[in-house]
This record gives structure tokens, sequence and C-alpha cells, in this order.
């Protein structure tokens, strides 16, 4: 656990198919955004709020993308890759990585929302390298043990589920 005051300066940055996929498949449920930044942010300053999106071009889409912002998000976005043969990826790992060590000179903290174990080196480097606090949101159920572990805090959403779940 971190001491967390008002003069800290945080960066949030949100995998979003990560959450997505999580809620669904453990709660049948979809995520209440600007709920989460409230908790993470617990009381300190928010220098940027960075959703990473994966557009497939449906009509949902757009709708959602709109809710991201209008919770204080900035939103990154890329198309979904097809392959040949139907295979599809679609993930913002690098491009997360990038932005927090770009940002991680700027602030005392990076929230990263997700369980994915792929971050294990940035955050590393961000901790030893630049000795940024790094914090970590994540559903306990599918996030990398690893990553829970190395974080300085982690918050389980599973512990929020009433005020961060919209239940279908």
């Amino acid at each position: 656990m971190i001491v967390k005051n008002p003069d800290q300066r945080v960066v949030v940055l949100v995998d979003v198919q990560n959450l997505y996929y999580s809620a669904r498949n453990l709660y049948k449920a979809r995520v209440n955004f600007r709920n989460l930044l409230e908790l993470v942010l617990a009381g300190r300053t928010l220098t940027r709020a960075i959703a990473y999106v994966i557009r497939a071009d449906e009509e949902k889409e757009e709708e959602f993308f709109e809710a991201l912002h209008a919770a204080g998000f900035e939103i990154k976005e890329k198309k979904l890759q097809i392959f040949y043969g139907g295979a599809k990826k679609g993930d913002w790992d690098i491009g997360i990585a990038m932005d927090a060590i770009r940002l991680g000179h700027k602030v005392d903290s990076i929230i990263l929302i997700s369980g994915d174990g792929d971050y294990q080196p940035v955050v590393n480097y961000l901790q030893q390298a630049l000795g940024c606090l790094v914090e970590v949101a994540a559903f306990r159920k599918t996030a990398n043990k690893q990553l829970v572990e190395m974080a300085d805090d982690f918050t389980n959403i599973e512990d929020h589920t009433h005020s961060l779940l919209f239940r279908k």
C-alpha cells in the first residue's frame, strides 16, 4: 500500500480490451469507466487519462467511445487487424508501454488499468529507472500474478463490483 495525497500527479492508462473481456467473462457486465477513474485517482491530481481502444467498425462503438470521452478519457484508437484466413488481432501493449515511458518522467505515479502480464518489463523500468510509482487496477481473477506482485499498489476491481460494473 502506498500513501496517496492530493499533490501527487498521476497518469491513468487503460487497456480497454483487457477490462472489457474480463468484465464480460467473469460477470457478464460492462465497466463503469467514470467510477473507475474516480476510484483509482483517490483525490489526486490527474495529469492525463488515456483509454486505448480497438475499432472494429461496429455501430455501438461510437457511442461507447463518446461515453469514455465524457468520463474524462482521451481516446487512442487502432483498427482491428484481420489477417488472411480470418485471424484477428487488436492490442495496444507497445503503445501503452511507450506512453508510460514518455509520461513517467512527468508524474509521481502511473496507474495501469490492465492485468496483462506483458506489462511487467515496462513496470520494472518505470520503477527502477524513473523512480515512478506504478499502480495496477484489474480483476484479480484474470490479472497476471507477477504483475500484481510487482505493482506498488493494486486495486482489485472485484472488490468494487457494485460501483464499477453495469450488469447486462
